[in-house]
């Protein structure tokens, strides 16, 4: 099936993105010519490539499985089209050495110990219980914090050995939307520390992990005003070119308020009542921004369709924003003192607040539910070929439904209901075990880590 000719109601022009001139001299020392990167944007013509002619060879994307198009692995540019060309997706492609693998070493890394991280906090609140769970969710809880020191040296790394990477990072108009996973990454962290680490009534330890939150609801709040300011004076994006990835910069502030509901119920007495109002105030503020993207998304979907089968796991992040408000609620609501009573006249008080914190949370479940359905749908319809860190959007989002879901069935006492968790669980994990395995091989076989192959290259 063609896609849209010129003239059609859906026909749109492709993005260009200009690529430098070769720098190899031709044998007539001609002129090196000037070639551009196309990528389609409306994603309702189909997967097969494009029939309409084009005057200018186009690098080969992920997206519609374009062949080769002369282009040079480090710098994009385009060699003579007399000279044998590379092909990104072709198996054969020349290797590249570590320095250069190092170049596209992204922010989007961060994905695995932020899934990590959520799988370990998913263990530690499994409702069906077995001796040695515990401690299998402790071991991976270690493993996430190697995982992310380890990542972090990486970066660092990248940015040493490339020198201008960083703020390119930062900036550039996709992977720069995944910045904010390393602060995701940090909230798994303090919420598995309180899970696994720290004991109770150990008064230090305490005022460390109280602490911690504090600190990083500052950082975050800076990052998700700076950041949005930073895209709002920088880039200029068309609607059907919104993905989910624009609602990670809210993300981080938005789980200060799951933070909030896994530390207020170990804090003393009147101190667990700052700690719930500020996390109440970063989740409505997280949620409320999510919404407003939510409106974009759904708009991005009705007139430009689903994404390209290779960013349609992304659609999953969507599931997130109301799992884990919904979890916060009544985490929040629990953690407060029992003998909370505002006005202290016996209206509002603590048990009042729990009630309306579990309505809200199944209102909200429900929504969560909605956007896992669509993103399933369009997986299952169209399954990515090639390898994306993405694909952990398939994970974490995921873990906060089930959460959500656990704790919801837990204020009920519905057994029924956490059966069905436990089995949600075990997908989940196996979930996480088919990326992981893919995110290896990929490492191994240069899928990604290789030029046009990762998230510093726009592709949608």
């Amino acid at each position: 099936m063609d896609h849209p000719r010129a003239g059609s109601p859906y026909y749109q022009e492709p993005l260009s993105y200009p690529t430098p001139p070769s720098t190899m001299a031709s044998s007539s020392m001609a002129e090196p010519k000037r070639s551009s990167l196309q990528y389609h944007v409306d994603e309702k013509r189909p997967d097969g490539p494009s029939r309409e002619p084009t005057s200018n060879s186009s690098a080969s994307t992920i997206i519609d499985g374009k062949e080769g198009h002369n282009s040079d692995l480090e710098h994009g540019s385009h060699k003579d089209d007399s000279e044998e060309h590379v092909d990104i997706n072709d198996p054969k492609r020349p290797k590249l050495g570590l320095r250069q693998r190092m170049h596209h070493f992204t922010w989007a890394w961060f994905t695995l110990p932020m899934s990590t991280g959520g799988l370990s906090l998913l263990i530690f609140a499994q409702p069906h219980q077995f001796p040695g769970l515990r401690q299998i969710g402790l071991v991976v809880y270690i493993l996430n914090i190697i995982l992310f020191t380890l990542l972090t040296f990486g970066m660092l790394t990248r940015f040493f050995l490339h020198h201008g990477d960083f703020y390119r990072s930062l900036s550039h108009p996709r992977e720069g939307f995944f910045f904010p996973t390393y602060f995701l990454s940090i909230a798994t962290l303090i919420t598995s520390t309180q899970r696994y680490a720290i004991p109770d009534n150990d008064t230090a330890l305490i005022w460390a992990i109280k602490t911690a939150f504090w600190g990083y609801v500052v950082v975050t709040l800076i990052l998700a005003i700076g950041q949005y300011s930073f895209v709002f004076a920088a880039h200029s994006f068309g609607l059907q070119t919104m993905m989910p990835t624009w609602i990670l910069p809210i993300f981080p502030i938005m789980l200060s308020g799951t933070i909030a509901s896994v530390i207020s119920d170990t804090q003393p007495g009147i101190e667990a009542i700052p700690i719930v109002i500020a996390g109440m105030s970063c989740q409505g503020l997280g949620l409320s921004v999510a919404i407003l993207m939510y409106s974009h998304m759904v708009g991005r979907l009705m007139s430009a369709g689903l994404p390209n089968r290779e960013h349609r796991p992304g659609l999953f992040m969507n599931v997130g924003p109301p799992a884990f408000t919904a979890l916060a609620f009544i985490g929040m609501a629990n953690g407060l003192p029992d003998n909370f009573d505002r006005e202290m006249d016996g209206f509002i008080d603590v048990h009042l607040i729990r009630t309306f914190a579990i309505i809200g949370a199944i209102f909200l479940w429900a929504l969560s539910l909605w956007w896992f359905g669509i993103a399933l749908v369009a997986v299952i319809s169209s399954p990515p070929k090639y390898f994306h860190l993405g694909w952990y959007a398939m994970v974490f989002p995921n873990t906060g439904f089930i959460l959500a879901t656990i704790t919801i069935g837990n204020e009920f006492g519905n057994d029924n209901v956490l059966w069905v968790t436990t089995a949600m669980s075990i997908c989940l994990l196996l979930t996480y075990l088919f990326v992981v395995y893919s995110h290896i091989r990929a490492v191994v076989v240069q899928d990604i880590m290789y030029p046009g192959r990762d998230e510093d290259v726009e592709d949608h």
